[in-house]
């Protein structure tokens, strides 16, 4: 194990080193898990608390998501994806499912209640940010893998694009162009106009 730059714990080997430890944790190995929680529960708390913005709630998704790492390793398929990429992917869809868990228990408080008529508009926001959040996911998919990795990295994970360049053991100025041109695409399929 090696501390990066950023502050967070990496074995050595970098990204394979990563997918090699998910494989081992599939077929059960403790060490394994301990290692990818070492190296990941920090950005994965993270990227949870970006979502979620309440700390306790934060760590108790971080553990959900981690018990669901140890739980269905099987699943990951190092063709498909990085490991990084995979939990973090985990993390963000767990993330997402407390937010709209919790909003609608509010709203279920609220049609118990007399409902102000401003909750529409809340609702309103609500439905026009998810189907915001799955036009973006739709241009994520219409990247190539090293362009939705990158991004999914630098803006899900939090992570910098020097961090981003360390774990896929790649030169700083590749993930740069990377992102810049998944940007650029995403600007295109969103229909974005800067």
């Amino acid at each position: 194990m090696r501390v990066t730059e950023g502050g967070f714990v990496r074995p050595e080997g970098g990204e394979e080193n990563l997918d090699g430890l998910l494989t081992r944790v599939a077929r059960g190995d403790q060490g394994a898990f301990e290692a990818v929680y070492d190296s990941l529960a920090g950005p994965v708390y993270g990227l949870i608390n970006r979502v979620v913005r309440d700390a306790a709630q934060s760590e108790e998704v971080s553990q959900e998501v981690l018990l669901e790492v140890w739980r269905t390793a099987a699943r990951f398929d190092p063709a498909k994806g990085s490991a990084v990429t995979w939990v973090m992917t985990i993390a963000h869809r767990r993330a997402v499912d407390r937010v709209r868990s919790a909003t609608a228990a509010a709203a279920r408080e609220f049609r118990s209640a007399e409902v102000p008529p401003r909750l529409s508009d809340e609702v309103a926001d609500s439905v026009a940010a998810s189907l915001d959040a799955e036009r973006v996911r739709h241009c994520l998919d219409g990247l190539t893998e090293p362009q939705r990795e990158s991004i999914t990295l630098a803006y899900y994970g939090g992570y910098s694009y020097r961090q981003v360049a360390q774990l896929v053991g790649v030169a700083l100025s590749t993930i740069k162009t990377r992102i810049r041109d998944g940007l650029i695409r995403m600007r295109e399929c969103l229909g974005v106009t800067w």
